[in-house]
């Protein structure tokens, strides 16, 4: 495998576990919080890999979306 491969396989697993941390830590269904991830900037920036954002904890990422994007929440 190539990096380019491993980096997306790794993305991959990350949107899938902000996704299923998001749905457990606010009581959602998973595909309200999909909903919530897929139109957010933090999303975004994950995968353009802007900022380096994408290799920072999962939790930490779903903490950044809940301050930064608080209205996605509502």
């Amino acid at each position: 495998m190539d990096e380019q491969v491993l980096e997306e396989i790794y993305q991959e697993r990350l949107e899938e576990r902000l996704i299923a941390h998001i749905a457990e830590k606010h009581g959602l269904t998973y595909e309200k919080a999909m909903d919530i991830y897929y139109n957010s900037e933090l999303a975004t920036k994950i995968h353009e890999g802007r900022y380096g954002v994408q290799y920072l904890d999962y939790k930490v990422l779903v903490e950044i979306l809940e301050e930064t994007e608080p209205e996605r929440f509502a």
